[in-house]
């Protein structure tokens, strides 16, 4: 067991090789016009440079949790942060359309790998319940908030620098993490020594997963309805369906079904969904708010996020953990995102002659203070009930629902838009589009809380112990 010192350090190289892969997510978004000018993209084939990302990104979560189980976690997110970091200096030196969307692919594999494994990593270098309460509402900081920090990122590099400067800045970062973590964290392995991989079900739930984000993510160009939609979708259920019989008949699954007989990462999982909807309904259209209805430049969007993160870093860090240790999960998970659905439901008012002071800030410090406060909670939550050997596989189960959810949101929330707004292109028809898609985020982020308050279980302790943190701690674990 490492000491306390080497833990926590081990634990901030741990975050900052995740918050390089969160940062990805929406980094690209606020440098997507400049890439468009620079290598000629049109619009639809712009779209590949994120979605080529997110497409294996997300088949490969389960994967990369497994792998995590079987062959070491801490093996498993070197590897994904040493191919992550490759393909960043080929995305920052790309000089064609298909150079960058093909390292795209390869940062989403390796961002894959490191992420599936993240939560498990936390686990296993924290067992004692209030050194992981607290780590986990760190790790929910980097999870939630990361996304807000790419836009402030890739609004200020884009401005001061080029584009290519927000894959580039990757290259340093990645060496200093894999250098540390392979000096600060020792591997573990299964005890037993099995490391047998259930192939068939490898190859079938990332086939699955992958023709799934496909057909969300580029749903809002093609239609809902068009074929290469419905085939996607339809072969993904084949596969999906496939790999639930493999894992039913094969003696080493590489998913227990029966895992998801957990209360608490069912739900989680299910809340996961809804709450990745409403934020990126949060991070993407009120970006496009304010550069396309308010005029602000990608610095001033950058900065106008900046709020945000710093009240989103302080609840995570040092508040969110306390609130579980007094509340439990439920109440500290509610609350936070009932914050953050009303704080959708301000930009769902905002006015075209938005004022940053009444129609912008109260907004972004409601979103960041409910995120702040519900992510600890739901990491918390998901690995409660996990055994360790398995942590691997539960917490790409967790990134999983966390990526669908954003996939599946983002499509839905601007083909909503788009509806509405129809071939206007004049703020107030823009605006019109983008009032509903912020309720349809508000409401994911009620139902969410919802579902936390009735589904998730608490630890099982008296009421002497209820208002006492160490005894709460303790149940927690």
């Amino acid at each position: 067991m490492l000491d306390a010192r080497r833990r926590w350090v081990a634990f901030y190289v741990l975050c900052l090789g995740t918050l390089m892969v969160v940062l990805d997510s929406t980094i690209v978004n606020v440098a997507l016009p400049s890439i468009r000018e620079s290598l000629g993209f049109s619009q639809a084939s712009l779209a590949w440079v994120v979605n080529g990302y997110m497409l294996t990104f997300g088949g490969c979560l389960l994967l990369g949790g497994r792998l995590g189980d079987l062959y070491g976690q801490r093996r498993i997110f070197v590897v994904g942060i040493t191919g992550f970091t490759i393909a960043s200096v080929g995305c920052g030196l790309s000089q064609t359309q298909a150079m960058l969307v093909g390292f795209r692919a390869l940062q989403g594999i390796g961002g894959a790998f490191a992420t599936a494994v993240g939560f498990a990593v936390v686990v296993t270098l924290f067992p004692a319940p209030a050194e992981r309460a607290k780590a986990m509402g760190i790790t929910g900081f980097v999870a939630s908030g990361g996304g807000a920090v790419g836009v402030v990122l890739g609004g200020v590099l884009t401005d001061l620098l080029n584009w290519h400067w927000i894959f580039l800045v990757n290259v340093p970062i990645g060496i200093i993490v894999v250098a540390l973590m392979l000096r600060l964290v020792d591997e573990s392995v299964p005890s037993d020594g099995s490391r047998r991989l259930d192939l068939a079900g490898a190859v079938t739930v990332t086939g699955a997963l992958m023709l799934a984000v496909d057909a969300v993510v580029n749903a809002d160009q093609v239609g809902w309805a068009s074929a290469r939609t419905t085939v996607s979708l339809g072969i993904a259920v084949v596969l999906f369906t496939a790999f639930l019989v493999i894992e039913t008949r094969t003696a080493v699954p590489l998913v227990r079904l029966s895992l998801f007989r957990s209360r608490n990462l069912s739900a989680a999982n299910i809340i996961g969904v809804l709450w990745a909807a409403a934020m990126f309904a949060w991070f993407f259209l009120s970006a496009l708010y304010l550069q396309l209805v308010l005029h602000y430049s990608p610095l001033q969007v950058g900065l106008a996020f900046l709020p945000a993160d710093l009240v989103m870093m302080a609840f995570s860090v040092s508040w969110s953990a306390k609130l579980v240790t007094r509340y439990g999960y439920r109440a500290p998970m509610a609350g936070g995102l009932l914050l953050a659905a009303a704080g959708l439901v301000l930009f769902a008012r905002a006015p075209v002659g938005g004022n940053f002071w009444l129609d912008v800030l109260p907004n972004m410090l409601l979103l960041g203070l409910g995120a702040g406060v519900a992510f600890n909670p739901v990491l918390l939550a998901a690995m409660s009930d996990v055994a360790p050997e398995e942590s691997g596989i539960a917490s790409g189960a967790v990134n999983t629902s966390f990526m669908m959810g954003g996939a599946l949101g983002l499509a839905v929330l601007a083909s909503v838009a788009a509806a509405r707004t129809g071939h206007h292109s004049d703020a107030a028809s823009l605006l019109s589009g983008y009032h509903l898609s912020f309720a349809i985020g508000a409401a994911c982020a009620a139902i969410a809380a919802l579902i936390g308050w009735w589904r998730i279980r608490e630890p099982e302790v008296t009421d002497d112990e209820l208002y006492d943190g160490t005894s709460l701690a303790s149940a927690l674990g």
